[in-house]
């Protein structure tokens, strides 16, 4: 797995992006990174590019990463509305969008840069 972490040219949003097999243990501590970069930007909102990503948990261990490991992090914003970038091919990603919208987090998969930043810019 690799990721890297910026902010947007205007320093509106962040912008997380992974490549290659991720998983809970892989991503959390990127994705609190990438909150605290938001923090200190004076912002809440984050595209997160899973193009090229595959999310090989389980649904359990889905279902962990945000009842346990995302709703008990100190560093992360549960107000934040964050769009997420998606190959449509790839599934893999889709069970936790039903999960975080579930426990009230603001979180939407897109298969279009432009309509993700529409999202996260509205």
């Amino acid at each position: 797995m690799k990721y890297t972490l910026t902010p947007s040219d205007d320093n509106t949003y962040v912008i997380l992006r992974f490549t290659g097999d991720i998983t809970r243990l892989t991503v959390m501590q990127h994705i609190e990174q990438a909150h605290t970069l938001g923090e200190r930007l004076g912002t809440n909102r984050f595209l997160l590019d899973l193009r090229e990503a595959t999310n090989t948990d389980s649904t359990t261990d889905q279902y962990e990463f945000v009842h346990r490991d995302m709703m008990q992090s100190k560093d992360i914003d549960v107000f934040a509305r964050v769009a997420v970038l998606i190959d449509p091919e790839n599934h893999s990603h889709d069970f936790l969008e039903t999960v975080f919208r579930n426990v009230g987090f603001n979180l939407r998969l897109f298969n279009d840069r432009e309509d993700a930043l529409s999202f996260i810019q509205d």
